[in-house]
């Protein structure tokens, strides 16, 4: 790599602040971009690692016909205290029934035989295998503190792409080898330089779209989207994806609070905490352990499968209860490729169809936050859209190794490596200008990037062997690090 910093070239960025800024982003988000590419090329595969998991409960010996409301008693008889989040449809005619319930914010999803209304399994649904990957992945098993330590690094990433594609751009260089492919014979300098470099051209748009796309899940910029859609008028009344462990926590507790609601006299118990035992059919109700169970107001869930089965949504496909006593039920497809989500409001009554929303009648910030969602998880164009992720998150991990290389084999000894900073560096009002604008775009990356400022002007040059060893003052032995 050749320095241009001579006076008859003077770019409006400045090469050398660029350089460090893509060296000091690299070495913060390195881990975290080989962590999320391994967590999210499994997570690619959510639809076959669940139908292998769930495989011998949807093979059962023969067709069941227990009625729905028969098998979410059986689930909450199992649980006493818990109530009903959601009923999913069975794939197949012999598929156990899947039930979810909650309690307090925490959710279990419980197999039931549709024959002998047997509890085949019960975990919880923040327990199973590819949950625990999303929040791996999403934020680190760390709740909403990982999540934005996610976005942190996220935010980064974005920065080391940016600065990078300047540091790559052509500009005394003849031909394309080293551009646009790399020179596999020219000695291992430049094959692992041109490894890295020209793999992350060819990467970096389709890292900042997995990026961005990503970024609504987070617990802050998520809160910032939302803030940003109140202020402008186009916040939708229910949104599609939760934003942080938390809000997630708070939804399942919103649906504890429906579940409560939607049976007569489910409300009044409700503070009675566990003071009955046993159980007794008194009007009509099941009473166990100070819940009441309310068999006709669940009879309406036998109304409203098959009304549900009848349209044919993307599978899974749940039946979730109404928020108050006498309310809607609701009819909602969960399918990982968003587009293909509906959701239908049910009279408890006859279970016919009273409304009917489409992906085409979502708002257009929700459309392309789930078709980016949906790419994201590599569900948005079948196997393909798989393909394409183990290949990005593969060409994501030779970027971050060869860097690495790169790194171990040009730093001094006695130095971390830095690139040393020009002694008159340039402050031009372009890079200011872009600087605040990315600080806008993403604020955890603005808020950081004053931070890091602050403790380099105001305590790290000022202790010697701190500022030799970060490269933040040019010393004898790092001298050769820019080559």
């Amino acid at each position: 790599m050749t320095s241009i910093t001579s006076s008859k070239y003077k770019p409006w960025l400045d090469y050398r602040t660029v350089w460090r800024w893509h060296f000091y982003a690299g070495l913060f988000c390195i881990p975290f971009v080989c962590w999320l590419s391994i967590t999210g090329a499994i997570y690619l595969f959510r639809p076959q690692v669940e139908a292998w998991l769930d495989k011998p409960y949807n093979h059962l010996t023969a067709a069941q016909a227990a009625a729905p409301s028969q098998v979410v008693q059986a689930a909450l008889a199992s649980h006493p205290g818990w109530t009903l989040h959601a009923y999913q449809l069975p794939q197949t005619d012999y598929s156990a029934a899947q039930v979810l319930i909650g309690r307090q914010g925490e959710e279990r999803r419980l197999y039931i035989d549709r024959g002998t209304l047997k509890v085949l399994k019960d975990v919880p649904e923040e327990g199973r295998f590819m949950r625990v990957m999303f929040h791996l992945h999403g934020e680190l098993l760390a709740g909403d503190r990982g999540s934005m330590i996610v976005e942190l690094a996220a935010s980064w990433t974005i920065i080391m792409i940016i600065t990078g594609l300047y540091l790559w751009w052509p500009r005394q260089t003849l031909g394309l080898a080293g551009v646009v492919y790399p020179r596999l014979n020219a000695g291992k300098r430049l094959f692992w330089r041109d490894l890295h470099a020209v793999t992350a051209v060819w990467v970096s748009l389709f890292a900042v779209v997995m990026i961005m796309s990503g970024l609504p899940w987070s617990k802050n910029w998520g809160g910032y989207l939302k803030d940003v859609r109140r202020l402008t008028g186009t916040a939708s009344a229910h949104q599609d994806w939760t934003t942080g462990r938390s809000s997630e926590i708070a939804k399942n507790k919103a649906m504890d609070a429906a579940g409560m609601a939607s049976m007569p006299g489910m409300s009044d118990m409700a503070g009675a905490g566990t003071a009955h035992t046993g159980h007794a059919k008194r009007g009509g109700q099941w009473r166990r352990a100070g819940i009441a169970l309310s068999a006709e107001s669940l009879t309406a869930l036998d109304r409203a499968a098959p009304t549900v089965q009848a349209l044919n949504l993307a599978w899974p496909v749940l039946i979730s209860p109404p928020a108050e006593s006498g309310g809607l039920w609701t009819g909602h497809s969960d399918a990982q490729n968003r587009p293909l989500r509906v959701d239908v409001k049910l009279d408890p009554t006859s279970g016919a169809v009273v409304s009917r929303t489409d992906f085409a009648q979502h708002t257009l910030i929700d459309r392309i936050v789930s078709v980016g969602v949906a790419a994201h998880e590599g569900q948005l164009f079948g196997w393909a859209n798989q393909l394409l992720g183990v290949l990005i998150a593969s060409s994501l991990l030779t970027v971050s190794t060869s860097a690495v290389v790169l790194w171990w084999r040009r730093r001094a000894s006695g130095v971390l490596g830095a690139p040393i900073p020009d002694g008159n560096p340039r402050l031009s009002a372009g890079l200011l200008a872009i600087v605040i604008m990315l600080g806008v775009l993403l604020p955890l990356f603005g808020l950081s990037l004053t931070l890091v400022w602050l403790l380099e002007r105001m305590v790290l040059k000022r202790i010697p062997l701190a500022a030799a060893w970060l490269g933040l003052r040019h010393t004898a032995n790092a001298g050769s690090v820019m080559s």
